[in-house]
């Protein structure tokens, strides 16, 4: 039977190499953590100081998988302007 994978909140603190991160958890600790499949596929793309959700197994408590990433709350959430496009 599989094992019940764990869920964190926490800070994206540094980018490193290879589609890997070092996060900084919500409960103080500090993980390495690469991109999950379907960010891959969808073409997520995670800044440093992002929000993120990771999956860790409770074997592991070093490593994780980077699952989702928050919408940022200073973005703007207000009609677009309108795109005027010039013909000539």
């Amino acid at each position: 039977m599989k094992e019940e994978l764990i869920q964190f909140e926490g800070l994206v603190t540094e980018i490193l190499p290879e589609a890997r991160y070092r996060i900084q958890l919500d409960v103080g600790h500090e993980i390495i953590a690469y991109t999950a499949g379907k960010m891959r596929k969808h073409r997520i793309k995670t800044l440093a100081g992002d929000r993120v959700t990771v999956e860790m197994s409770p074997y592991d408590l070093e490593r994780g998988r980077l699952i989702f990433r928050h919408k940022d709350e200073r973005a703007p959430t207000g009609p677009r302007p309108a795109r005027r496009f010039f013909r000539r």
